[in-house]
């Protein structure tokens, strides 16, 4: 190639390289309206944020079954896939930053018609071609369009990493609340078989004492229909468990079947109450930060539209040799070059480039409310998880009394009873009213250990990175 050529090359390149700017507008972070702090505040906090919180509870069947899950879930793992596959994207639009370059070799024999309207001399047809060229093109980014559209492949990475960390998050509180709910369904079915066994020696007895003539036929019913109450409340119970093992099974990424137990509910343990400020969110919660990485992508995205308005520029280069010869392939008298700087000039496209510009302007407002949508549900879940674990205590804390009254007000009743001072009715109501509270007693502990964990699952934190751990492990044992 002469020297003039390269020159002009390199004068070009250089020109257009210090001459590039980038169109679009640059990515801020919108300001947020954030309270200074949550409407209910719990007096005794701790900063737990980042670790890992479903071990509070001590029970160590319940750590492997959040292993477990996080290991092989499914949607955890299509999740770590999607990772993949917009890692891929990003390189593949870096990619077209730079120049790029191929290689190709051809080698034929042809003859053409002596009758047609070139005329070819016979001596020569047919003949033999080869040819081997490098050739290379460079879209020079002068505007930024690639620049732009990297920037956005790469704020859709950052968001599927982010969306992957919002599974996790959601996995973890899901299995805990789960395992949680199966070992209250247990203690109510403890409860419910426990009550049915009493009211069934009760109901043998009212026989005895009918056949007897000691007690009427009322009494005999009414004892019978206790029992039957009991009764009835057993296959709800199991029907619940057996769904929600089922359900825990498939979080745990394998086929519905029996969950393992370890401590029973009034055994575990309360984790305590996340200390934490709402501007922590923004950092903390995995889903703000994938909604903020749209909104980055979307910002991104109105810059690659309007660079169509502006030329196309690019160098593209050819060097090589062809003859008719095999043997004369790589003499200096078969080199052949070219070298171009083709320009394109958007003139009229009819209104398609600003559409393409309205369109990405109105997908980045989208992604504006979509983020600040996601800011204020943050701050509500957390406001509300805050709210329910306040009251649930205080619901679990008056059940607890009333349990205790009624177990007085049952034990009384049946001594009056036995004494022959009132009926089998006032029996009857103080254990029915026992039994519905301690089932009830046991859906309130239930509720605050559940309200414990939304704490947790709303606050978001390191502990999401904590329980990536996890994963990262089964990976590297893969």
């Amino acid at each position: 190639m002469p020297k003039s050529v390269l020159r002009i090359l390199c004068g070009v390149i250089l020109a257009l390289l210090t001459g590039c700017m980038t169109v679009g507008p640059d990515y801020k972070r919108p300001a947020i309206d954030t309270p200074a702090a949550w409407r209910f505040e719990e007096k005794e906090v701790r900063d737990l944020a980042n670790t890992a919180w479903w071990q509070q509870f001590k029970d160590p069947v319940l750590d492997h079954l959040v292993s477990q899950a996080l290991q092989a879930n499914k949607d955890l793992l299509i999740a770590t896939y999607r990772i993949e596959e917009f890692f891929g994207r990003y390189f593949s639009t870096r990619g077209d930053q730079f120049p790029s370059a191929g290689g190709n070799a051809d080698g034929f024999r042809q003859r053409q018609s002596e009758k047609g309207f070139v005329r070819i001399d016979g001596k020569d047809n047919p003949f033999n071609q080869y040819d081997a060229f490098l050739s290379g093109a460079w879209e020079i980014d002068f505007w930024g369009k690639f620049r732009r559209a990297t920037e956005a492949a790469r704020a859709e990475l950052l968001g599927t990493e982010e969306a992957r960390r919002t599974v996790v998050l959601t996995l973890v509180s899901a299995v805990s609340a789960a395992y949680v709910d199966i070992r209250a369904l247990d203690k109510q079915l403890e409860i419910s078989l426990r009550t049915a066994d009493t009211r069934r020696d009760t109901l043998d007895l009212f026989q005895l004492r009918f056949q007897n003539g000691i007690i009427s036929e009322v009494d005999l019913s009414q004892a019978e229909s206790e029992y039957e109450d009991a009764l009835a409340r057993i296959p709800d119970i199991e029907r619940a468990i057996g769904q929600t093992e089922n359900a825990l099974s498939v979080l745990l990424g394998r086929n519905p079947g029996p969950i393992p137990r370890g401590l029973t509910l009034d055994e575990l343990i309360l984790p305590a109450v996340p200390a934490g400020v709402p501007s922590d969110l923004l950092e903390r919660r995995p889903d703000i930060r994938q909604a903020e990485q749209t909104l980055l992508a979307a910002n991104a995205r109105i810059g690659v539209a309007k660079s169509l308005y502006f030329p196309t520029i690019s160098l593209t280069g050819a060097f090589g040799t062809s003859s008719t010869e095999l043997s004369n392939l790589f003499t200096s008298a078969s080199r052949a070059w070219s070298f171009g700087v083709p320009v394109s000039v958007p003139l009229f496209t009819a209104g398609r480039i600003g559409g393409e510009v309205k369109a990405a302007e109105a997908v980045q407002q989208q992604a504006l409310y979509g983020y600040q949508q996601a800011i204020q549900n943050a701050f509500r879940e957390v406001d509300d998880a805050l709210l329910d674990r306040s009251k649930s205590g205080q619901r679990l804390d008056a059940l607890g009394r009333q349990l205790k009254a009624l177990n007085n007000y049952a034990r009384l009743a049946r001594l009056r009873y036995d004494e022959g001072y009132t009926s089998y009715l006032e029996v009857l109501d103080a254990e029915r009213s026992l039994f519905n509270v301690e089932l009830t007693h046991t859906t309130g502990q239930n509720t605050l250990f559940r309200s414990l964990i939304n704490i947790y699952k709303s606050m978001g934190g390191g502990w999401v990175i904590e329980a990536d751990r996890f994963t990262a492990a089964s990976a590297t044992k893969e």
